[in-house]
């Protein structure tokens, strides 16, 4: 995968905050699954709608992977995404100086979220 395109990370307006106070963003998943979840641009609303639906308190993190400092592992989603597609995962906690821009992720009218440009 390139390892130069942007990232992304969702949460909320809230746990952003948190972030920023404490320098990194430790999601509470992280203790269970061992890594901090991201996707790419065009594969955030998977996630989005499995998770969030219908949620509007949310933010995107467009991350510089460069500036990451743990692993970055591509690995395959839950069972109902396609085979082939893997995601990143963060094997360290998320620096917020690796945060080159938040953006609001609200869905549609729908409720459901959809893919980023």
């Amino acid at each position: 995968m390139n390892s130069e395109q942007p990232l992304v990370h969702i949460c909320s307006r809230d746990d952003w905050q948190v972030a920023t106070r404490s320098g990194r963003r430790v999601p509470e998943t992280f203790g269970a699954d061992g890594f901090v979840h991201l996707s790419t641009p065009a594969q955030v609303h998977l996630p989005a709608n499995r998770l969030f639906a219908g949620r509007t308190d949310l933010v995107v993190l467009w991350l510089d992977p460069t500036a990451l400092g743990s692993p970055v592992k591509w690995e395959p989603g839950v069972p109902t995404d396609p085979s082939s597609m893997r995601f990143p995962h963060l094997y360290g906690p998320l620096p917020s100086a690796a945060v080159m821009a938040v953006e609001h992720y609200r869905p549609g009218a729908d409720g459901r979220f959809s893919a980023l440009a």
